[in-house]
């Protein structure tokens, strides 16, 4: 009787262990189904580039693209619809040699162009749907902003400062211009010293495409502490100005010149001027003629409205802007004007090209200057400055500002290694 009791709880518990084993068995089937996933899909300018076979390549001199979708089987028909009905989106005729672009091809023997991808700039891009009824848009890749800190200690010029701490060369230039006014970046002293926030942009978080603008500043020269904060002033016309630390606004009513570079004065306002165009009669210069090559931009030295954009005689081509009820300005001679008559401009936008239209002998951009209705020499006028900050805008922006400027005040200078110190490393 004891061998058989013996005999029977061998039998369960061997057949416990099965079904043990079983269920184990079952667990590992099941999280092994649960191990098993979608593969994920990754997409490109919005497209699954398994589905296709794809061509990389860059606008050539002679292509077209016309040329470009004939070669690839697309029809006339469609290529004609992307040029009649599209030209707001994607203009045919103007697809830049160098620029790269995208075909998406079907994924059998015909390998017929399906998607047209084309690269505005490393950010934008333009698809051209070929498939089923065509169609055109204007898309941009995903950009992650990166907050960078910087700083840097002038030796010689402020942009070896910059490429000595490895800073976007662009800051060089944003830096210029946001204290052009206050500070003569030609006179720069061995010592002074920047600090800056601003961010970095990357594409799939490891191509870098430029930087942002400039989030908050601050440059000390002679000795002299600027601090420099973004600030929008007027939300309805979206006026944004940088203020300093007591919300005086850094800039200038207007611009020294018309033009930002590569410029020289070829003539200024001279009301006994003999002109070689008139047989050097006597006949007087109301302007200030600034040379530069044909297509050089030429930016509104002021805020206000433009009040003539047109063509008259030896003028040629101008713009004339009305900034109050004080000042008004002209520009002469221009190869095309980019605004029209009743846009609002602001300080620093381009509203046309150097060109030679009208009476000139070569090209420049002749800058007139009125004053209560006459024109005046603008290099002997005592230029207002910007209006500071609006009284019950201030609150607001002091608490804006105290993190940045805090954040400001915490980075360290980073100054370029000495000779010695070079010497002594390399040791």
């Amino acid at each position: 009787m004891q061998k058989f009791w013996g005999i029977f709880i061998i039998f369960i518990l061997v057949a416990s262990c099965k079904d043990n084993n079983a269920n184990r068995l079952n667990e590992n089937k099941d999280n092994e189904l649960a191990l098993i996933e979608e593969p994920t899909i990754v997409k490109q300018y919005g497209f699954n580039f398994d589905d296709f076979t794809v061509q990389h390549d860059t606008v050539r001199n002679g292509d077209s693209f016309g040329e470009l979708m004939l070669s690839n089987k697309v029809d006339y028909p469609k290529i004609a619809k992307i040029s009649e009905e599209f030209k707001d989106t994607f203009d045919v005729r103007r697809i830049r040699v160098g620029k790269p672009y995208v075909i998406l091809k079907s994924k059998d023997t015909i390998e017929q162009a399906q998607v047209f991808i084309y690269e505005n700039d490393p950010i934008n891009y333009t698809v051209v749907d070929l498939r089923d009824s065509v169609v055109a848009y204007k898309d941009r890749k995903q950009v992650t902003f990166v907050e960078r800190e910087a700083s840097g200690v002038i030796d010689s010029y402020l942009d070896q400062a910059i490429i000595d701490q490895n800073i976007d060369y662009s800051m060089s230039f944003k830096l210029s211009e946001i204290y052009a006014w206050t500070i003569d970046f030609f006179k720069l002293q061995k010592g002074d010293r920047f600090k800056v926030i601003y961010k970095e942009k990357y594409i799939n978080d490891s191509i870098y495409v430029g930087a942002g603008p400039i989030e908050a500043a601050y440059f000390e020269h002679n000795g002299r502490p600027i601090y420099a904060f973004p600030y929008q002033s007027d939300s309805l016309k979206n006026i944004s100005d940088y203020y300093d630390e007591e919300a005086n606004n850094l800039r200038r009513t207007f611009l020294k010149a018309p033009i930002k570079f590569n410029y020289r004065i070829s003539s200024r306002y001279n009301l006994k001027r003999k002109i070689r165009y008139y047989g050097y009669k006597v006949r007087p210069h109301k302007g200030t003629d600034y040379a530069a090559p044909i297509g050089t931009p030429i930016v509104a030295t002021a805020d206000g409205t433009v009040t003539e954009s047109t063509r008259r005689g030896g003028n040629g081509k101008y713009v004339k802007i009305r900034h109050n009820g004080t000042y008004s300005t002209q520009y002469l001679h221009m190869r095309n004007q980019k605004v029209k008559k009743g846009e609002y401009v602001r300080q620093g936008d381009v509203i046309g090209w150097v060109g030679m239209t009208g009476n000139t002998g070569g090209p420049h951009v002749c800058y007139r200057f009125w004053k209560n209705g006459s024109q005046v020499d603008p290099l002997k006028e005592e230029l207002p400055l910007a209006e500071p900050l609006a009284e019950e805008l201030r609150s607001d922006y002091f608490e804006f500002i105290a993190p940045l400027r805090e954040q400001l005040d915490c980075i360290e200078y980073i100054e370029k290694p000495k000779e010695e110190e070079l010497i002594t490393l390399n040791e």
